[in-house]
C-alpha cells in the first residue's frame, strides 16, 4: 500500500447520510470530501463577517458601539457635558454628606477639636481721629 498524501486525503470522497432513527429510512444524503466542507465552511465565514461588518456599517447600530469611534458631534459634546454634570454633582454630594455629618456631631454634643493654631496678623495702626 501507498502512503496517502495530504492532496489525496481531501480528494477521497465521503458519504453523509441521515437517517430517520425508528424506521431507518434515509432521509437525506450527501456525497462530500474533505476539499468541498472546507470551501463549504470557508464560504459561511467570510458570508458571516461580511454581513456583520454590512449590518455594523450601513445601519444606524454603529452609533451605539463604543469602541469604533462613529457618533456626530452634537452627541459627544453632549456626552462630555453630562460627565462634567455629574463629576460636579457627586463632588457636591460628597461635600454636603461631611456638612451634614459634622451638625450631627455637633448637635450630640461631640464637638470637634478647635483650632489652636496662632495666626500672626498684621497691626492695623491706630488713626488719630
Amino acid at each position: 500500500m501507498e502512503p496517502t498524501t495530504n492532496l489525496k486525503r481531501f480528494r477521497n470522497h465521503y458519504r453523509l447520510v441521515l437517517m430517520n432513527e425508528d424506521t431507518f429510512e434515509e432521509v437525506v444524503k450527501f456525497k462530500l470530501n474533505r476539499w468541498s466542507v472546507y470551501i463549504l465552511m470557508s464560504t459561511i465565514f467570510v458570508v458571516m463577517v461580511g454581513l456583520t461588518a454590512g449590518l455594523i456599517i450601513f445601519t444606524p447600530l454603529k452609533y451605539y458601539l463604543p469602541g469604533v469611534g462613529y457618533g456626530n458631534a452634537k452627541q459627544i459634546k453632549e456626552y462630555r457635558d453630562l460627565k462634567i454634570k455629574t463629576d460636579s454633582m457627586e463632588k457636591s454630594l460628597i461635600q454636603q454628606k461631611q456638612y451634614f455629618e459634622n451638625i450631627q456631631k455637633i448637635l450630640q454634643g461631640n464637638v470637634i477639636a478647635k483650632d489652636t493654631v496662632k495666626l500672626n496678623l498684621p497691626k492695623v495702626k491706630k488713626s488719630k481721629f
